[in-house]
């Protein structure tokens, strides 16, 4: 009797051991389809593969999960990002796509999986750097005034401007976010200063920031300023219009902007502005506005003649076509004029007859066409182009041009590039100005920017580019306007 019962507990004995043995399974590490990652709104899928064994043992309603380490690798508070609906997978190997965060940002984040019938876990996955691009376009630094001052032995503080609009996408919008610091080394160099949402200078040269996304490309850069020691106890600097200058009063105030100091006093027309002692004057009225601003141990001052006449225009020709014997094109204007008028000039001669927003060129010669509005905010503005013999379209330049001047004197009119980014490379160009807006845009880069006129006023206008090659090599930098 007492060998029956013995034989029945070894019996129950050993099928609970086969039963622990049998619910076990191993997980292999996982595999990533990916080298690093770079999220945003228009993309956040990715995937990641693995083995497990047996598949036998997995329970009916067992469920992988994916989860993710903190920036560092430590999965002590990790963060489960997927999660399979039950008995989904069931075969080996078998791959999960899921989406990241968007509060992700580092460059050590690994992944493990996890099963939950019966209970088990991989090793961590290599380490990968992931961010989570929240805002990808440029934004504006110190107002978007190009300078900045310090008195000798002082500072500048350089900050990103807040709160965002229309005309601006503050990534200080985004409590997830930090920020790079660079100080220019060259037309295409740089290097780095710190990581901080402001940025205290005390050495001359010219400064921008990024949004801190690692190794990952990004379009979230702002302007560029260029801060100097003052050279004497009084010196210019310059003052910045929300609405740009021209601007129309039917848009409302436009605001204008000093660079950092500890105090200000607002001029018009030469007489103290009462109350305006701020480093900001909103106004809808035209004329000459001034501001003196108390730096510590030195002054500057700054002046801008206001105009409210401000619309938009431009033509669909580039300021140099070149065109064969006997060939013609049209010329058409595009505005938001209220009523235009057009006048179409050839050489400085009126044309007669021609004023609709189109013409049909059919000569050599330097043309002008000017759009006047004569309702709302009159005003006018013209464009001009001229029409040569064909030359050489795509030279072999060695070096990517940061200054040019077109002036239609045939020397450096357009911005001329290498031939590895020009038409047939399907290289994408971008330009972008100092308001942080796509001017122009192109992956048949024709060597043929600036396409319509610039216009200028006491400061030669900056543009920035960002040039990425088929195999994403990524080129940034400026381009200074000069007559």
């Amino acid at each position: 009797m007492k060998h029956t019962i013995l034989c029945k507990i070894i019996i129950v004995f050993i099928i609970s051991i086969s039963n622990r043995l049998i619910a076990q399974i191993t997980i292999s590490k996982p595999s990533l389809g990916f080298t690093q990652v770079c999220a945003s709104s228009s993309f956040n899928s990715y995937k990641v593969t693995f083995s497990f064994s047996p598949a036998v043992s997995l329970g009916a309603t067992n469920q992988f999960q994916i989860e993710l380490s903190d920036s560092s690798g430590d999965f002590t508070n990790s963060t489960i990002i997927h999660t399979s609906a039950a008995g989904e997978v069931t075969t080996s190997p078998a791959t999960l796509t899921f989406s990241l965060p968007t509060t992700i940002s580092g460059e050590d984040y690994q992944l493990k999986i996890r099963s939950t019938l019966p209970a088990a876990s991989s090793s961590a996955s290599n380490a990968f750097a992931a961010y989570y691009k929240i805002q990808d376009t440029p934004f504006s630094i110190n107002n978007l005034i190009e300078t900045g001052l310090y008195c000798t032995g002082g500072s500048y503080l350089l900050t990103i401007d807040n709160p965002g609009g229309p005309m601006n996408d503050s990534p200080l919008q985004y409590a997830s976010l930090t920020f790079n610091w660079f100080k220019v080394t060259g037309p295409t160099s740089s290097v780095y200063i710190a990581t901080s949402p402001t940025l205290l200078v005390n050495q001359p040269g010219t400064y921008f920031a990024e949004t801190n996304y690692g190794t990952c490309t990004s379009n979230s850069f702002s302007n560029r300023v260029t801060v100097s020691e003052a050279s004497s106890t009084n010196v210019t600097s310059s003052i910045n219009s929300s609405l740009g200058n021209p601007y129309c009063s039917s848009q409302g105030n436009t605001v204008l902007s000093a660079i950092n100091g500890d105090s200000y006093q607002w001029f018009k027309e030469g007489n103290v502005i009462e109350g305006a002692t701020s480093q900001m004057y909103s106004t809808n009225v035209p004329g000459n506005y001034s501001v003196t601003i108390d730096l510590g141990n030195c002054t500057a001052s700054a002046s801008i003649v206001l105009d409210n006449g401000e619309f938009v225009s431009e033509i669909d020709a580039p300021d140099e076509q070149e065109v064969e014997e006997d060939q013609t094109f049209i010329v058409t204007v595009t505005t938001d004029a209220v009523s235009p008028e057009f006048k179409w000039f050839l050489n400085n001669n009126l044309i007669t007859g021609e004023s609709s927003r189109s013409y049909e060129v059919s000569q050599r010669g330097n043309y002008k066409v000017v759009i006047e509005q004569n309702s709302g905010c009159a005003s006018s503005k013209e464009h001009v182009f001229s029409v040569t013999e064909p030359s050489e379209l795509f030279p072999d330049v060695t070096n990517i041009p940061n200054v040019i001047s077109p002036n239609n004197d045939n020397i450096n009119d357009t911005w001329v590039l290498p031939k590895d980014y020009v038409s047939g490379t399907n290289t994408e160009v971008i330009i972008i100005n100092a308001q942080g807006k796509i001017v122009y845009q192109t992956k048949d880069y024709q060597n043929n920017w600036p396409t319509n006129q610039i216009d200028f006023t006491s400061i030669n206008p900056v543009y920035y580019y960002i040039i990425t090659t088929t195999n994403n090599q990524t080129k940034k930098g400026s381009i200074t306007i000069v007559k």
